[in-house]
């Protein structure tokens, strides 16, 4: 095989496309869509039953990966095990937890020929939740005010300060709206068991629900901005539809973002929009959202314009796509045989 027809080798994480879904699988989707030459996906993945391990058509090969908490060291060692044997071109990480390793070991993986297209540990932080509403005074944008809590005896003094409702949220995921006191004590040993701490306690914004999926070249310039207003919600909170949306001002939003951090890669924005048009920016997701296909359904394929721009390549920003489309999540049950489950669940690669 010719140098110019040999696969490029990308490795994805987040493959848990469930209720709560991980953005991997819309990703692959959209990178396969986006190149003329041969790709090769290589899933990674951190448990067994993530459905994006056996989908036809999306992984060629899945390999068990370390959890996040095992640290930058042993992840590194695991994915210099996968690139001995599979030569990866790029990695593309997609949950925040997974992030601050992968940023870490950039370098060492570049040394070793593997490219990511990442934000920095400044850039990152910047977004945090925790740093939220400083960057926002910083930066002139409207973000609701926040309390930074680790215990629960905080909470009705807050309560009495921001009124309810009022929402409790985790430093990774996880965001319930509270319209008591007892409901935002219940979200607080509910979120730090799973999470940990601190826990965020964020003022309520009244408005209609918008998200922005972006993504930046590192220099302070915008590569493609696609808002999409969300149409059905699930009881995570998460967009199972939305259609795209053509408006002036979420652009402008993003691009502000953009210019301000030097954001490089892709991100998402998630805004309320008021009655008086004020945008507030409730979170900043430092990776691609799991409809993140929608962006390459409307002619800006973020995650192909993210794999030529971590090889380097010259990406030409975009400047239009198809207003009014809609993606509409749905279920199926997909029969696997159970010895593909075994041997992933034994040996870590399927």
């Amino acid at each position: 095989m010719s140098e110019q027809l040999k696969p490029l080798v990308i490795g994805v994480t987040g493959l848990n496309a469930i209720d709560s879904p991980g953005p991997g699988v819309a990703v692959i989707r959209a990178i396969r869509e986006g190149f003329d030459r041969p790709i090769k996906i290589v899933g990674l993945a951190y448990e067994n039953l993530e459905p994006g391990i056996y989908m036809e058509g999306i992984c060629d090969i899945t390999y068990q990966i370390s959890y996040p908490a095992a640290g930058p060291e042993v992840l590194y060692q695991v994915i210099k095990n996968i690139h001995d044997k599979e030569h990866l071109d790029v990695i593309i990480p997609n949950f925040d937890a997974e992030l601050i390793n992968f940023i870490q070991l950039a370098d060492r993986l570049k040394q070793l020929g593997i490219h990511t297209f990442l934000p920095d540990l400044e850039m990152f932080n910047a977004r945090d939740k925790v740093n939220l509403y400083a960057f926002g005074q910083e930066h002139d944008l409207f973000v609701p005010k926040d309390q930074i809590i680790y215990t629960i005896d905080s909470l009705p003094a807050i309560g009495e300060y921001f009124g309810y409702p009022l929402v409790v949220k985790g430093k990774y995921y996880d965001a319930i709206v509270a319209n008591t006191l007892e409901q935002a004590q219940k979200a607080f040993y509910k979120i730090s068991a799973k999470w940990g701490f601190p826990i965020i306690v964020q003022q309520y914004i009244h408005g209609s629900e918008i998200n922005i999926a972006a993504m930046g070249d590192g220099k302070g310039n915008a590569i493609s901005i696609i808002p999409m207003r969300k149409m059905y919600i699930t009881d995570k909170g998460k967009a199972w539809a939305g259609i795209t949306l053509e408006d002036e001002a979420y652009i402008k939003l993003a691009e502000k973002f953009i210019a301000a951090t030097k954001w490089r890669g892709g991100f998402e924005l998630e805004i309320m929009k008021t009655s008086l048009d004020e945008l507030y920016i409730m979170e900043i997701n430092p990776r691609f959202p799991a409809w993140i296909y929608l962006s390459a359904a409307v002619g800006q394929n973020q995650p192909a314009s993210l794999v030529k721009l971590a090889m380097g390549e010259e990406v030409t920003p975009f400047s239009e796509y198809e207003v009014g489309k809609l993606f509409i999540r749905y279920a199926w049950d997909m029969i696997v045989d159970v010895n593909s489950f075994q041997q992933f669940s034994a040996f870590g690669k399927l």
